[in-house]
């Protein structure tokens, strides 16, 4: 009796990343992803930074990070906590950022037009 080819391995579904985040958040990133719309992608960074506050750091009831907020000396990110930020961005939008960049971010909208920017710059390649 022939030997059956051997069958791929079921694939598992890939799990979204922004499944604990509100709805509006994963709309959000949907409205980016179908017509680039930056204020979209905007919502997102933001939600991100403040799901990785530390908690030992995070204010009760202040739930917005302006664009001036300093990611370490206000809103209290250390090293470890701000790579996290960047594999978790780097995984959602297929970008890469490298330590030198990263050490020259200081606040929110830094943040934030960076990431635009390196998105952006995907896009063509």
């Amino acid at each position: 009796m022939p030997n059956p080819s051997p069958q791929p391995p079921p694939s598992t579904p890939t799990p979204n990343p922004l499944a604990k985040f509100p709805a509006t958040i994963r709309a959000s990133h949907e409205r980016f992803l179908s017509t680039r719309d930056v204020a979209a992608l905007d919502a997102v960074v933001l939600a991100v930074v403040l799901d990785h506050q530390p908690a030992h750091a995070k204010k009760s009831g202040e739930m917005i990070a302006p664009d001036t907020a300093r990611l370490i000396a206000d809103l209290g990110f250390d090293s470890l906590a701000l790579a996290e930020i960047v594999f978790f961005l780097e995984d959602l939008y297929k970008v890469t950022i490298t330590n030198e960049e990263l050490m020259r971010i200081t606040t929110v909208g830094e943040l934030r037009a960076f990431v635009r920017t390196k998105v952006a710059a995907t896009r063509g390649a």
